[in-house]
């Protein structure tokens, strides 16, 4: 790994330090990003190919977003604990959710293309939680909580069943890509939720398994990306099918279903992968 120092930048007459994995400017004795909860004063690491961890986000970092925060608790099965503000709401698949003040009340999102998310195995119920009032979430396995703020005018491809919660000033829809063959789908191919920012800024936390590393691809810069490790990607970068025919043996040749993606834009890898249940 190759490490670079994170810069300090100078904003009038005093010092501002700008987060390495958000961008955003944070005071200089803030010792973590108050946007994403990235600690700023550890070296930005980059492997050699590129690829820079996501940061480790100390336990109990509070980030702020809107009139509400969230505190991060744990690191081996991360929790984030919300604190809503009055009228915040985030919303979340409703088997993530681990607790809630009993002021907190719940209701569903409207979605459209149920049967389709059935059939695909994504969420068809997404709940919602309206502030004021504390509720935590948590997945049942061992990772890392990816905070991604989303300027205004952002558009961010998530696989399924990784976002953990999202701001209510987010449009959230889903897409798919045709003929990516996975062991998730049997065949039917990667659905992807997409997440959409107007004019407010947002935020996204996602759950990673294992360790989480982003590039950044250059316009017309690809890489080929084993489809159960993709876990999200800027909305300019396109995802292609790519078939790779690997020899004849005793019972003919075998075919791997692989993800060709190509920038301009940010993508986002995990180290490792489970398969889900269809709910």
């Amino acid at each position: 790994m190759i490490n670079e120092v994170a810069p300090a930048q100078t904003a009038g007459s005093f010092e501002r330090i700008q987060c390495q994995w958000c961008q955003s400017m944070n005071d200089k004795s803030a010792l973590s990003c108050g946007a994403c909860g990235a600690p700023l004063d550890i070296r930005n690491v980059v492997s050699e190919s590129g690829w820079r961890e996501a940061p480790r986000i100390r336990d109990m970092t509070e980030i702020h977003f809107n009139a509400s925060t969230c505190q991060v608790e744990g690191e081996i099965v991360p929790t984030a604990e919300i604190n809503l503000g009055s009228g915040d709401s985030i919303f979340f698949e409703h088997h993530v959710m681990l607790w809630k003040d009993e002021i907190v009340p719940l209701s569903v999102m409207p979605m459209g293309g149920g049967f389709k998310r059935v059939f695909a195995g994504m969420p068809f119920i997404i709940s919602v939680a309206n502030g004021p009032g504390r509720i935590a979430f948590s997945r049942d396995a061992a990772g890392e909580l990816v905070v991604l703020p989303l300027h205004p005018g952002m558009e961010l491809d998530v696989r399924e069943h990784a976002f953990l919660l999202c701001s209510h000033n987010v449009a959230y829809s889903f897409v798919r890509v045709k003929g990516l063959t996975n062991i998730l789908f049997g065949g039917q191919g990667m659905y992807m939720d997409r997440f959409v920012t107007s004019n407010t800024p947002g935020l996204v936390i996602l759950h990673g398994y294992g360790n989480v590393f982003e590039r950044r691809l250059a316009p017309g810069e690809s890489i080929i990306v084993e489809p159960g490790a993709f876990l999200y990607k800027d909305a300019s970068v396109t995802m292609q099918v790519e078939f790779q025919k690997l020899g004849s043996g005793i019972f003919g040749a075998t075919t791997m279903s692989l993800a060709k993606m190509t920038g301009p834009g940010r993508i986002g890898i995990q180290s490792m992968y489970l398969h889900h249940k269809t709910e």
